[in-house]
């Protein structure tokens, strides 16, 4: 992975828990952000912060595209989507280091 690669990203609170869909140019600082309580609001809150998912894109427009393509599909589509790749929802923020 570059250093600055624009995706698509998923965080969840565990397994089949509350989900968070977001789109990043930098995913390992985006992750680590969350992770860590420095941004305020839907994942602080519900300890949204296990990276679950992320799909790798050529310029931030499809990024961004896919992402609120996305936040529109059902939830269990979603989680199709995630137990396609990660089926134990092994948190892969360990991998991207």
């Amino acid at each position: 992975m570059r250093l600055r690669q624009p995706c698509v990203y998923m965080l969840a609170s565990g397994r089949n828990g509350t989900l968070y869909v977001g789109v990043t140019s930098d995913l390992i600082r985006r992750v680590w952000q969350h992770r860590g309580g420095f941004i305020a609001g839907f994942t602080e809150r519900y300890s949204v912060k296990d990276l679950v998912w992320y799909e790798l894109h050529d310029t931030l427009e499809s990024a961004i595209k896919r992402e609120k393509s996305l936040k529109r599909w059902r939830r269990k589509w979603k989680l199709e989507l995630i137990e396609n790749t990660n089926p134990y929802w092994h948190d892969l923020y360990h991998t991207l280091l």
